[in-house]
């Protein structure tokens, strides 16, 4: 996914902080918040978030609040649940589909919580 075309795209314009947020995002394999990122981050706490919300607004990134209290974000690009688990709060992106049976629903997010099996076997 190209940056500067996803701006553009958007009719926004394309700062060096959101560049630097989105390359962060575009390279997670998973759900990342502000704590696993901001030592690779150049900008102020007030900056992240307000760029994040205009993200959120025009539906570039989803995100999700977690057992810990902490918003985690990533890249809206397919729709997928997330399985979270209540012992270690380790976030995991469930990539099958899931079917709910929700007609003429629009699903947003589907948050799963469990135990998962590292923490089982413990």
């Amino acid at each position: 996914m190209n940056i500067e075309k996803l701006i553009n795209e958007k009719n926004l314009k394309l700062t060096t902080a959101r560049k630097a947020i989105l390359e962060i995002l575009m390279s997670s394999n998973k759900p990342i918040c502000y704590d696993d990122i901001k030592s690779n981050l150049s900008m102020d706490k007030a900056t992240f978030y307000r760029n994040i919300t205009k993200f959120e607004d025009e539906h570039i990134i989803s995100s999700f609040e977690s057992n810990d209290k902490k918003r985690y974000y990533e890249i809206q690009n397919n729709p997928h649940a997330h399985f979270i688990c209540c012992k270690c709060s380790n976030i995991e992106c469930i990539s099958q589909n899931i079917d709910f049976n929700l007609a003429k629903h629009e699903i947003d997010n589907i948050i799963i919580k469990g135990i998962c099996p590292e923490c089982l076997d413990k």
